[in-house]
């Protein structure tokens, strides 16, 4: 059968055919079910995938299989190409005739490279660890620079600043393509910067980043101790603040936490909305995943996701993932998903029901506070009294008084040979200030659940 347009259909159905029959019926229906023929073009058969992971799935493991059959069945060599549903609908934007759209939709296409697809605002599940920065970042997208200005998210890793961030930048192009937005992590800003200066360019930087609408960077914390990119961006937030321009910022920490952040960027990441994202609960971690199964068109039984929610508690990314390899798992053994199948291929993975709490040392806690906060073990044995320092070893005394059953004195001599009343009086302080202080308290909860997980 001859390879073409009009008898693509008809290939395509025997192909799956052929196909079927040397996969599990598992495996095909999950792979192979939702997959259709777009056309030929340059010797190319492009075939629609419902997404990205499925596109990735089958391009990494069934390409050479898909190639071989149909070349079988038509003996025409060709190659192959993958497209999600979002990249057919860009490559017939790109196509327009009207110049102006054209050059617009480039522009906006050119913008969105650097962000994902999937992070947006119908995306993202909301529940109570987020609600708040949700909705900060929902007011800032429908009205940049009247609502919030900075808008500052902060949360540990993996918890959705970042799928936020780009929803806002997604939602902003969408409804106003002429929008110059800019998204960018601290270290390509820092990056970009070197090379500037090295190339004698820093004048194009400086267009780039201070002639446009929004300026979202993530990653922030990471600027903390690099005196010229501080500059850089201090001059640089000012330009845009000052026009009336929009900027999104993110870090692990608040404003407040960053060692050696420089006082007159802390000050300014204060003028706006500082808002917080914590670890989901359970409730949302079964949303988040039902999501994902969604996303994905995949069928997950509900006591799979169930069971995956109450292994995974620490981040989302990690929550996905665990869904992922289950997936993976499954196909990988051809058979259908269910309980007993997630529990085998999580096996590795600790529930926190069926495990004794492992024990919290005085050196475990010091190593997980110095890491927040970019510091080594020997600075916090230290002599040193600067703020950067003294506060994280305050933090770290007070939570080994908290956390183990060390008495003052054996607490003091782990932290270079201190005085029980030195470790009295951070436990003390620290007390008082995670009682007055919102922030500093989350902060707290956040480093007791490292020092826990």
């Amino acid at each position: 059968m001859k390879l073409t347009e009009k008898k693509l259909n008809d290939i395509w159905e025997e192909s799956l055919e052929r196909i079927k029959e040397q996969l599990s019926n598992p495996s095909f229906k999950t792979w192979f079910s939702d997959t259709e023929p777009i056309k030929i073009k340059n010797n190319t058969l492009q075939l629609k995938v419902p997404n990205d992971f499925i596109k990735d799935w089958i391009s990494s493991r069934y390409q050479n299989l898909i190639i071989e059959t149909i070349e079988e069945i038509t003996d025409t060599e060709l190659d192959l190409e993958f497209l999600t549903p979002d990249e057919i609908k860009e490559s017939k934007q790109e196509v327009t005739s009207n110049n102006n759209n054209r050059k617009k939709v480039k522009t906006t296409n050119q913008i969105k490279n650097g962000i994902n697809p999937k992070y947006t605002f119908d995306t993202f599940v909301v529940g109570n660890s987020n609600r708040f920065a949700h909705a900060a970042s929902l007011a800032v997208a429908e009205a940049p620079a009247k609502a919030y200005n900075p808008l500052f998210i902060y949360g540990d890793v993996g918890l959705g600043k970042t799928h936020l961030m780009q929803a806002i930048a997604h939602f902003i192009l969408d409804h106003n393509p002429d929008n110059k937005v800019v998204y960018v992590s601290s270290e390509t800003f820092t990056n970009e910067l070197i090379n500037a200066i090295k190339d004698d360019k820093t004048v194009d930087f400086r267009d780039k980043y201070r002639n446009i609408d929004i300026l979202l960077v993530d990653d922030i914390q990471f600027l903390a101790g690099k005196e010229r990119t501080q500059e850089e961006f201090f001059h640089t937030f000012n330009a845009l603040h000052e026009s009336n321009r929009q900027l999104i910022i993110s870090s692990d920490r608040p404003p407040k936490e960053i060692p050696t952040l420089e006082e007159r960027l802390r000050s300014r990441f204060e003028w706006g909305l500082i808002t917080d994202i914590q670890s989901p609960d359970l409730e949302t971690r079964i949303a988040i995943l039902r999501k994902k199964a969604d996303i994905e068109n995949l069928e997950i039984p509900n006591e799979v996701i169930i069971d995956i929610a109450n292994k995974i508690q620490s981040n989302i990314r990690e929550l996905e993932g665990a869904l992922i390899k289950v997936i993976a798992y499954a196909e990988l053994v051809e058979r259908e998903i269910d309980l007993d199948l997630a529990k085998e291929a999580l096996k590795d993975l600790v529930s926190n029901d069926s495990s004794e709490p492992k024990e919290i040392t005085i050196n475990h806690i010091k190593k997980i506070v110095a890491d927040y906060y970019n510091l080594n073990l020997e600075e916090i044995d230290s002599k040193k009294r600067t703020q950067n320092i003294v506060l994280p070893r305050q933090i770290a005394m007070y939570l080994s008084r908290e956390m183990t059953d060390a008495s003052l004195p054996m607490i003091g001599d782990n932290f270079g040979g201190r005085d029980h009343t030195t470790v009295m009086h951070a436990h003390n302080k620290i007390t008082e200030k995670y009682a007055d202080e919102e922030n500093f308290k989350n902060t707290i909860d956040n480093l007791i659940k490292k020092i826990k997980s």
